[in-house]
């Protein structure tokens, strides 16, 4: 096995994963019981509106701006292009498994599962190194930073794990990779990239079960596509346009 860090395959299939297999795996939208009303401001102004209802669940501008700053946690992806627009359908399709994955208790994930992978966090986020993130206290204030707090992130890291836990629960079961898809992987996409950058590329033996993991992704990904069109197709989704009057 090789070092996912320090291979440019491997580096670039980590971005994949966060935004195709989870559609980018980010902050949760705030239920329709946990929404803040529209709130009037000391000048009369509204400070938040609904943006979205998703079967009856709300997605609120306050989301998706927490959505655009949550990126910050996501230490292989490439998002300098994330737009508003981009935001909202993410957090659309977040509502839609999350919607689902409560109906399966087996996809439930425990505090310890978030705490191990906020641990492992810490470590892999560049900026952390500015904040000494190996300490609480250093910890405490990167994800200040980012406008949230600590508790605010083990919530969003939890429906997070949640959601991906579904997605493999309910496609990549009876999914199968063919040694021949493996190798015609490595002849045709992962040799030509290593050719590219000018570099040895490894033997087939050495990098066969992150090819295989690689394509198991990559159909999920497309089995998932699917089903969240049939998703958004049999229930409710409605964006709610500047000026319009909220249901």
């Amino acid at each position: 096995m090789i070092n996912r860090r320090s291979n440019p395959l491997l580096t670039s299939y980590s971005r994949w994963l966060a935004f195709a297999l989870a559609c980018a795996l980010a902050a949760p939208c705030r239920l329709v019981g946990q929404a803040a009303p529209h709130q009037p401001g000391s000048d009369g102004t509204l400070v938040d509106r609904v943006v979205a209802i998703v079967n009856s669940d709300l997605i609120l501008e306050s989301d998706i701006d927490e959505e655009r700053r949550f990126v910050a946690f996501e230490p292989y992806s490439d998002t300098s292009e994330f737009s508003r627009e981009q935001a909202l359908q993410r957090l659309i399709d977040r509502t839609l498994i999350l919607q689902q994955a409560k109906l399966q208790p087996e996809a439930a994930v425990t505090p310890a599962q978030v705490q191990e992978e906020l641990q492992q966090l810490r470590k892999d986020i560049p900026a952390c190194r500015l904040y000494q993130c190996e300490t609480d206290a250093g910890w405490a204030k990167f994800v200040a930073a980012q406008g949230f707090t600590i508790p605010q992130l083990e919530d969003r890291w939890r429906q997070r794990m949640q959601m991906l836990k579904f997605i493999e629960m309910r496609f990549r079961m009876g999914i199968r990779v063919t040694p021949a898809q493996i190798k015609t992987y490595y002849d045709k996409t992962l040799r030509p990239e290593y050719a590219k950058q000018h570099a040895a590329a490894p033997t087939l033996q050495s990098v066969s079960d992150r090819i295989q993991e690689i394509l198991l992704e990559q159909q999920v990904s497309s089995l998932l596509d699917d089903w969240l069109k049939t998703l958004r197709a049999q229930g409710s989704v409605q964006i709610i346009k500047p000026g319009e009057v909220t249901p």
